[in-house]
C-alpha cells in the first residue's frame, strides 16, 4: 500500500457558510469517488481558502461528511494579484494501491482553469 497524495480545487460562487459547505462535499466526493478512496484511506487532508472566504472553515464540511477521525488542518492561500478568487484547494494524504500515475486529481467547474496539466 503506497501513501498518495490528491490534489483537488473548487471556486464558491459567494461567501457563505452553508454554500462553502456544499462545495467542499461535493469536492471531496468526487476525490474520494474518482480515486475508488473510502473514508478509512485517508490519512490527512490539508484545506486551503483564497483570503476572500471567511464565512467558515472548509474543514467542517469534512467533519460533516463524517470524517470524525482524519486528521485535518486549514490555511489561507497567499493573496496574490490577479489569482482566483473564493478558492478552496484541497491536498489529500491517502493510502492507495493506485499508481502515482493513476491519482486523478479533482478540479471542479472554474477552478479547472487553475491546473489543466493535471485536471480530470
Amino acid at each position: 500500500m503506497a501513501v498518495r497524495a490528491v490534489r483537488g480545487a473548487v471556486q464558491l460562487d459567494r461567501d457563505e457558510a452553508g454554500h462553502m459547505s456544499e462545495r467542499v462535499e461535493e469536492l471531496l466526493t468526487e476525490v474520494l469517488e474518482r480515486n475508488s478512496l473510502a473514508t478509512e484511506d485517508l490519512i490527512s487532508i490539508w484545506f486551503t481558502a483564497t483570503p476572500d472566504l471567511h464565512s467558515d472553515f472548509p474543514a467542517a464540511a469534512a467533519r460533516r461528511l463524517g470524517l470524525a477521525d482524519v486528521p485535518l488542518i486549514c490555511a489561507q492561500e497567499l493573496e496574490v494579484a490577479g489569482a482566483m478568487p473564493r478558492v478552496v484547494r484541497i491536498l489529500a494524504h491517502t493510502e492507495t494501491e493506485l499508481p502515482r500515475s493513476g491519482v486523478q486529481h479533482v478540479y471542479l467547474g472554474a477552478a479547472a482553469a487553475l491546473r489543466k496539466d493535471i485536471a480530470q
